[in-house]
C-alpha cells in the first residue's frame, strides 16, 4: 500500500530509500479532534500509489550505478543525492539528461515522459555562472569542513554537537557484540574514572566535551581564500573569467586559480602582479577537486580519506537543526582562515538565501500565504505545515541574525534622530524594536519592568491564536531575542503599516490603552471563532464618547487590514486574563486560599497574565465539578420524588468537593424542579457564562487601567471578577501542590533551570511562583524528599544579574563574583583606547549610551550576593538568608558547576572549557580569556505537526491498553508524518524514536530497539544539548539496550557518561540519580566486579531512602540488590542483612501471600543454606586442617538474564502478553 522508510536513510550514501512517504489515513485513529473539515466527507481512506524504482545514473569518471527513487520526488532532490555521494560529491554544476534531453530541476519524476525503471539519466556537466562558481566554492568548503566541529561550537549554520559515536566506537550495529562467553569478559576495563565513583566531590568540566579523534582534521589545504584580484576586469570578463581564488597547498605550493566558464584553472598571477593569462600547464578542470588532486598529492589522498570518513558519520550527526542550539562550553579552537565564512560576514548576504529572486524575502508574504494553503485532506495539510515549519524556522534564524545585528550596531535606525533606547530597526523585511518603553507608553503598567515583559506575553498570544489556526485571521511572524542584555522584538511587517500613521489603520482595538476604542463586524465575526479554544469573553466597552463598543479581545488588541486586504491582529499581550495574585486592586478581596499565602503581591509591573495552561486546567477542574453537582442535585430530585418531600435539602453537603463553590452555593439553594433548573444551577454556581450549557470564558479587560464598562453589564462583571479570583486562587491551592505532588511521586522530576521551568508551565504556574513553590516544599512533611528541588531553584538567584553587555572583561568579572570564593575580585580594566561603551546593565537601571563607563568593574562579590538577595525577595518572595556563593553551596546543597552552567545557558555566555579552580581564596577563577563568546537566547513558536501528533497520542494510547503491535504500527505512521513536516531533526521526533525503542524492546526486537534508541541519542543531543536532562533520559535507556544486545562495555560507557553528566547538571543528591546508580551496580555485577557494584548500588539504597522514605517499595528492591551482590561476594552475613530489611518491607506493605514476599523468603532461605554450608566448609578445615575433604561450594556467576531481569524491574519495563 504506502512504502515506510525511516528518516535516515533518507540521505545516506544516496544509496536508494529516500523516497517520500505519503501516508493512507483511517478513520478509527483519527478521533475526530483535527479540524473542522472533518465531519463533512467521512475521511476517505487516501492511498496514495508511491512505489519507488531504480534508475540507473552515468557521471563523467565513475562507473554506472543505481539510484531507487519515487515518483513524487523532484529531480533536484537527485542533484542533491549526487552532492553528497561519496564518488560525485565533488560536482556542483551539472544537469541530468535522458535521452539527450534537461529535466527540469523542479519537475516530479512522474511527470516526466520517459522516466521509469531502468531508465539510463546521465549526469552532464554545464558551463559556470558567478552564482555557480560561488556555490561550488562553498560547496567544497563544505565538504573540507564536514568532520570540523568548529561551526557547532559558534553556533552557526544550524550544527550543533554529539558525542555518542565516541563512547559507542562507532555505529552500533552487529560488530560490537559479544557472542563468546567466558574468557572474553574478563578482558573489558570496568573502572570507571575518580569522578565518577559515588561520594566522589570532584566536578570536572573537561570531560564534557571528549576528544574526538576524528575531529583532528586531515588538513587537505592550508589556504582557500577569495583573491585580492577579484572582480575581474572588463576585458577579462570577456574571456570568461568568473572570479579569482588563492590557494595553499599542504606542501607550501602557492597558486592563483582562475574560475571561468569552463571550469577552474591555474593563471599566472602572484601576489603582487596581476597576469591572468592560464600558466602552463593549466591543469583545466570542471571541478576544482579534480584541478587540486593534480597539484597537490597531499590533498587527494586526505581529501579521498576525509569524504570516507564523512559518508561513514551517522546522517543525525551532520543534518541540520530545525532551530540553532548553543553551547556553554568550548575548546580553544584555532581560528582558521576561511573564504566562505569572511564573505559571509561582510556580504550583504543579509539572510536572504542565494537562489531566491529579487533578493530579500519577503517575510510577511511567505508567512501568511502558507497560512492559506489548503488543509482538506492529509496530503495538503502535510504539505501545508511542512510549508509553515518551514518558513518559521528560516525566519526565526534571519530575525536572530537581525536582532544580533541590530545590538551590534550593524544596522541604521529608521529614527535615527531620536536617542538610542527608542530606536526602531529594519533589516531584511524585518521590524526590530528594543525593549524599553518608549514615549511613557507603558508609564501606568510599570515602565521599563513592563516592557520587558510584553513581548513575551505577545509571543504567548501569538502562538495561542496561531494554534487555533483561523482562516482569514492572521498574526504576525514574532521573535524574541535576549541578547547581550538588550531584549529585541523581531515582527514581520504588515504590507503598507509604515506609509501610514497608527491612528487611520487601526480598524478594531484600542492603541491608547481603552480611552478610544473601535470595533470593526468583520473582527468580531473572526474573533468569535477563537472565543472558545482561547475562553475569551466577548463584552462590551466604553469609549471616551461613552458609546458602547463591542469587543472579543482585550483592548489592546489591535485590528490592521494590511494593504494585501489581509486581516491582521498585533499586540497580543493580554490575550490571557490578569493574574490577581499579582496585582493588587484596591478595594477587592481575594478568596482565603490565596491570602494565606500572602498574595496579592506588588509585582514589578502589572502585565501579570495566567498562563494558558492554567486556563484549561481551572476550565476542566470547573467542568468535573459542574457534572458533580448537576449529578448530585438530580440524585436529590429523585430522592424528594421517592419521598415527596417539598423542601429539598440544601446542596451543602458537597461543601468538600469543592470549596471555591462555598460562596455560590448559597444562592443555588433554591428548589430545583426539573433538570432545566438542575442545569441552571449548577451553571450559576461554577460561574458558567451560559445559563444551559457549561461554558466558562474570561474577559481579559476586567481590572485594566482605563477600561470602563457600560452599566448594564455590572452583573457580569462581578461575576467576571470572581471567576479571576477562584483562577487565582486554584492556582495557589490546586496546582502547587500538584506539582509537588508529583515531585513527591516521582512523576516529574525536574534536573535543572529548564526542566523545572517546563514542570511549572507544563502545569500553568509562572516562574514568578518560584517563591511560592519553594515555601510550599519548606512546610511539606517529607521536606529531604524534596531537596532536589532548592538545586533548581538556584536558577532564581541567576535572574538578577542576567543583562550583561558583551565585553569578556565585564563577564568574567560578573562571574567571579558570582562563582568565585576570592573575596575580593577586582575587575582587570583593559588600557584605555579599548574601553567599551558598553557596561554591565544590572536589570536595566541604566540606559545604552549614558552614565561611567567602567562602573561594572567597582562590583563586589559581597554587593552582588545582596543584589541577588534582593532580587530573590522582591521578585520571588523568597528569602536567601545568605552574604556569598560558599554559604549558599553550604545551606542549599548546590555545586558552583551546576550555577555556571545555569548561568551561562540564561544568559548566552560560551566560555572556555577547562578545569576551573572556585574555591581558591587567592586567585579569581575567571580571566576574561574564559570568555569565548555571547549567544542570543531566542523565543519563538514552535508550529505542530497536527495529524503526526494525533496519531502519535493514539499509538500511546493503544499501548497503555497493552494493544502493542496495533501501538507500535500508529507510532511509525506519526514517525513518518513527522519526518514529512519537520524533516528529519526535531524534538518530538525525538519522542517517537525513544517510544518506539521500548516497543521494540518489549516486543523482544533487541536490534531495532537499539537503532531507533541510537537516533534518539544523538537527536536529543543535537537538538536539545549534550547534557541535556532528556539527553540523559536516552543515554540510560540506550545502555539498557546495549546490555540486553550482550555489548556490556559499551553499556557501561554509557552509563559512566550519563552518570558524568547527571552530576554535572544537578549533582549526587538526585532522585535519578538512584536509578542510574541501579543500573551501574547491575551491569557491573554482571561483569563480575563485584566490589565496584556494591558501592553504586549502596549509593542507590541510601538515595532511595531518602527520597522514598524507608518504608518503600522501591528500597526493598535496592535491598535485595545490595544482598544478591553480597552472596557473590560470599559475605552471606551482610547478604542476609539486606534481604530481611528488604522482607520485612514487602510483608508490611504487600502481605504475606503476595509473590513478592514469597519470592524473598525462598531467597533468604537459600542465603542461609549457603551460609551455613560454607561455615560447615570452614569449620571442617579448622578441624583437619589440609587433608580435609572440602566440599566443593556453589559460586555462582550471575547470568545474564537474570541480571537483564532486574535491570528491566528497575527501569519499569514489564514484559506483558501480547494481546
Amino acid at each position: 500500500l504506502t512504502t515506510v522508510t525511516t528518516a535516515d536513510t533518507a540521505m545516506v550514501n544516496g544509496d536508494g530509500a529516500h523516497e517520500h512517504t505519503e501516508e493512507a489515513e483511517s478513520k478509527q485513529d483519527r478521533n475526530g479532534e483535527a479540524d473542522g473539515g472533518e465531519e463533512s466527507n467521512e475521511q476517505e481512506v487516501i492511498v496514495i500509489q508511491d512505489t519507488g524504482f531504480t534508475v540507473k545514473i552515468q557521471a563523467p569518471g565513475t562507473e554506472l550505478f543505481d539510484l531507487q527513487v519515487s515518483p513524487q520526488e523532484m529531480v533536484q532532490e537527485i542533484h542533491q543525492v549526487l552532492m553528497d555521494r561519496e564518488d560525485t560529491c565533488h560536482r556542483t554544476c551539472f544537469s541530468l539528461q535522458l535521452d539527450g534531453n534537461v529535466l527540469d530541476n523542479f519537475a516530479e519524476l512522474k511527470s516526466i515522459e520517459g522516466v521509469q525503471e531502468g531508465s539510463l539519466l546521465k549526469v552532464v556537466e554545464e558551463p559556470y555562472t558567478v552564482r555557480e562558481a560561488r556555490i561550488h566554492v562553498r560547496h567544497i568548503r563544505d565538504l573540507l569542513k564536514s568532520l570540523d566541529p568548529s561551526d557547532a561550537y559558534n553556533g552557526v549554520d544550524c550544527n550543533s554537537l554529539s558525542f555518542l559515536s565516541i563512547f559507542t566506537d562507532g555505529d552500533l550495529g552487529d560488530s560490537g557484540e559479544r557472542k563468546k562467553k567466558g574468557s572474553e569478559l574478563e578482558q573489558i576495563d570496568c573502572t570507571p574514572p575518580e569522578h565518577i565513583l559515588p561520594g566522589s566531590k570532584e566536578r570536572p568540566l573537561v570531560p564534557l566535551q571528549p576528544q574526538n579523534k576524528d575531529w583532528k582534521p586531515m588538513q587537505c589545504l592550508k589556504v582557500l581564500t577569495m583573491s585580492g584580484w577579484n572582480p575581474p576586469p572588463g576585458n577579462r570578463k570577456m574571456h570568461g573569467d568568473l572570479m579569482y581564488l588563492y590557494i595553499v597547498t599542504v606542501e607550501e605550493r602557492h597558486v592563483s586559480v582562475t574560475a571561468s566558464t569552463r571550469g577552474f584553472y591555474l593563471n599566472q598571477s602572484t601576489t603582487y602582479t596581476f597576469n591572468p593569462k592560464p600558466a602552463n600547464p593549466s591543469f583545466l578542470s570542471h571541478s576544482l577537486v579534480e584541478l587540486l588532486s593534480q597539484i597537490s598529492p597531499a590533498f587527494k589522498k586526505n581529501f579521498t580519506a576525509l569524504q570516507k570518513k564523512r559518508v561513514q558519520r551517522h546522517p543525525f550527526e551532520r543534518i541540520a537543526t530545525p532551530f540553532q542550539v548553543y553551547s556553554w562550553t568550548a575548546p580553544q579552537v584555532d581560528h582558521a582562515m576561511d573564504c566562505v565564512r569572511a564573505e559571509d560576514a561582510y556580504t550583504s548576504r543579509l539572510g536572504y538565501e542565494e537562489h531566491i529572486p529579487g533578493q530579500t524575502r519577503d517575510w510577511n508574504e511567505e508567512l501568511q500565504t502558507t497560512r492559506e494553503l489548503s488543509r482538506k485532506n492529509l496530503p495538503e495539510r502535510l504539505l501545508r505545515e511542512r510549508a509553515i515549519f518551514k518558513v518559521h524556522s528560516d525566519f526565526a534564524a534571519a530575525a536572530t541574525r537581525g536582532a544580533m545585528a541590530v545590538i551590534d550596531g550593524n544596522v541604521m535606525a529608521i529614527n535615527p534622530g531620536e536617542e538610542t533606547r527608542m530606536q526602531m530597526f529594519i533589516w531584511n523585511n524585518i521590524f526590530f524594536s528594543l525593549g524599553f518603553d518608549v514615549r511613557d507608553h507603558y508609564r501606568e503598567l510599570g515602565g521599563d519592568a513592563a516592557a520587558h515583559t510584553a513581548p513575551t506575553n505577545d509571543l504567548n498570544g501569538v502562538r495561542a491564536y496561531g494554534a487555533v489556526d483561523v482562516e482569514g485571521l492572521y498574526t504576525l511572524g514574532t521573535v524574541v531575542v535576549d541578547y547581550r542584555g538588550y531584549r529585541v522584538t523581531a515582527q514581520s511587517i504588515i504590507p503598507g503599516i509604515l506609509e501610514r500613521e497608527q491612528e487611520q489603520s487601526v480598524i478594531y482595538g484600542s492603541i491608547d490603552f481603552g480611552k478610544t476604542v473601535v470595533s470593526h463586524s468583520k473582527y468580531l465575526e473572526l474573533l468569535d471563532k477563537t472565543s472558545r479554544p482561547l475562553k475569551v469573553q466577548r463584552h462590551s466597552v466604553l469609549n471616551d464618547k461613552n458609546d458602547i463598543v463591542e469587543l472579543c479581545s482585550s483592548v489592546e488588541c489591535k485590528g490592521i487590514i494590511g494593504n494585501d486586504g489581509r486581516h491582521y491582529i498585533l499586540d497580543l499581550l493580554r490575550t490571557f486574563p490578569p493574574d490577581l495574585n499579582f496585582l493588587p486592586v484596591d478595594g477587592e478581596e481575594l478568596p482565603p486560599e490565596s491570602q494565606r499565602q500572602g498574595f496579592p503581591r506588588q509585582h514589578r509591573h502589572r502585565l501579570a497574565c495566567l498562563r494558558q495552561e492554567l486556563i484549561e486546567a481551572f476550565v476542566e477542574h470547573r467542568y468535573l465539578l459542574f457534572m458533580k453537582m448537576a449529578a448530585l442535585q438530580l440524585m436529590q430530585q429523585k430522592a424528594n420524588k421517592d419521598s415527596n418531600k417539598t423542601d429539598t435539602p440544601s446542596i451543602t453537603e458537597t461543601s468538600e468537593t469543592s470549596t471555591e463553590c462555598k460562596a455560590d452555593t448559597a444562592q443555588t439553594q433554591t428548589t430545583a424542579t426539573d433538570s432545566s433548573n438542575v442545569v441552571l444551577n449548577a451553571c450559576k454556581a461554577v460561574g458558567s457564562i451560559s445559563n444551559t450549557s457549561f461554558d466558562i470564558r474570561f474577559n481579559p479587560d476586567i481590572f485594566s487601567p482605563g477600561v470602563r464598562f457600560p452599566d448594564d453589564s455590572t452583573d457580569d462583571v462581578q461575576k467576571q471578577k470572581q471567576l479571576l479570583k477562584d483562577a487565582a486562587a486554584f492556582l495557589v491551592s490546586c496546582q502547587i501542590p500538584s506539582l509537588v505532588k508529583d515531585c513527591l511521586d516521582h512523576s516529574a522530576l525536574p534536573m535543572d533551570g529548564v526542566t523545572l521551568t517546563e514542570a511549572l508551565h507544563q502545569r500553568g504556574i509562572n516562574i514568578r511562583y518560584l517563591g511560592t513553590v519553594l515555601e510550599f516544599v519548606d512546610k511539606t512533611p517529607a521536606k529531604a524528599q524534596l531537596q532536589h528541588f532548592y538545586v533548581t531553584s538556584s536558577r532564581h538567584t541567576s535572574r538578577f544579574g542576567v543583562e550583561l553587555s558583551a565585553l569578556s572583561a565585564a563577564v568574567s568579572h560578573f562571574l567571579n563574583c558570582f562563582l568565585s570564593s576570592f573575596p575580593d575580585a577586582v575587575a582587570h580594566l583593559p588600557p584605555d583606547e579599548l574601553v567599551s561603551r558598553r557596561k554591565s546593565r544590572k536589570r536595566r537601571n541604566r540606559v545604552p549610551g549614558s552614565g561611567d563607563n567602567t562602573a561594572w568593574a567597582s562590583l563586589t562579590p559581597s554587593e552582588l550576593w545582596k543584589n541577588i538577595a534582593s532580587e530573590a525577595q522582591s521578585y520571588y518572595h523568597f528569602t536567601v538568608q545568605c552574604e556569598s556563593v560558599d554559604q549558599v553551596v553550604e545551606k542549599y546543597g548546590l555545586q558552583k558547576i551546576t550555577l555556571l552552567r545555569e548561568i551561562s545557558i540564561k544568559t548566552g555566555i560560551q566560555i572556555l572549557i577547562k578545569e576551573y579552580n572556585f574555591d581558591s581564596r587567592h586567585k579569581p577563577a575567571f580571566t576574561e580569556e574564559d570568555i569565548l563568546n555571547i549567544f542570543p537566547v531566542v523565543k519563538h513558536v514552535n508550529p505542530k505537526a497536527s495529524d503526526a501528533f494525533h496519531f502519535f497520542q493514539s499509538g500511546q494510547a493503544k499501548v497503555q491498553q497493552g494493544f502493542l503491535k496495533e501501538g507500535c504500527e500508529l507510532i511509525n505512521e506519526a514517525l513518518n508524518l513527522f519526518n514529512n513536516v519537520y524533516g528529519a531533526m526535531h524534538v518530538e521526533i525525538c519522542a517517537c524514536l525513544r517510544l518506539l525503542a521500548r516497543l521494540n524492546y518489549i516486543m523482544g526486537d533487541h536490534p531495532e530497539a537499539l537503532s531507533n534508541q541510537q537516533k534518539a541519542v544523538l537527536m536529543s543531543e543535537r537538538v536539545l544539548g549534550i547534557e541535556h536532562p532528556n539527553t540523559i533520559q536516552e543515554y540510560m535507556h540506550l545502555a539498557l539496550y546495549c546490555f540486553a544486545n550482550g555489548q556490556l562495555s559499551t553499556a557501561l560507557k554509557l552509563l559512566y557518561r550519563a552518570r558524568y553528566l547527571m552530576l554535572l547538571v544537578c549533582g549526587e543528591d538526585h532522585p535519578e540519580m538512584a536509578l542510574l546508580d541501579s543500573n551501574i551496580g547491575l551491569v557491573l555485577h554482571g561483569v563480575m566486579e563485584y566490589d565496584l557494584s556494591l558501592r553504586f548500588l549502596e549509593n542507590a539504597l541510601t538515595i532511595n531512602t531518602k527520597y522514598h522514605g524507608p518504608r518503600s517499595l522501591k528500597v526493598a528492591l535496592s535491598h535485595h540488590l545490595v544482598a544478591r551482590a553480597y552472596e557473590s561476594k560470599a559475605e552471606f552475613r551482610s547478604a542476609l542483612q539486606h534481604e530481611k530489611e528488604g522482607y520485612t518491607i514487602y510483608k508490611n506493605q504487600m502481605g504475606e501471600a503476595h509473590e513478592k514476599t514469597k519470592e524473598s523468603s525462598e531467597y533468604l532461605k537459600y542465603l542461609t543454606q549457603q551460609a551455613v554450608a560454607l561455615q560447615r566448609t570452614m569449620n571442617e578445615i579448622y578441624k583437619n586442617g589440609s587433608n580435609a575433604s572440602i566440599m566443593p561450594l556453589k559460586f555462582t556467576a550471575p547470568s545474564m538474564a537474570s541480571v537483564l531481569e532486574q535491570l528491566n524491574i528497575i527501569n519499569g519495563i514489564i514484559f506483558i502478553p501480547l494481546r
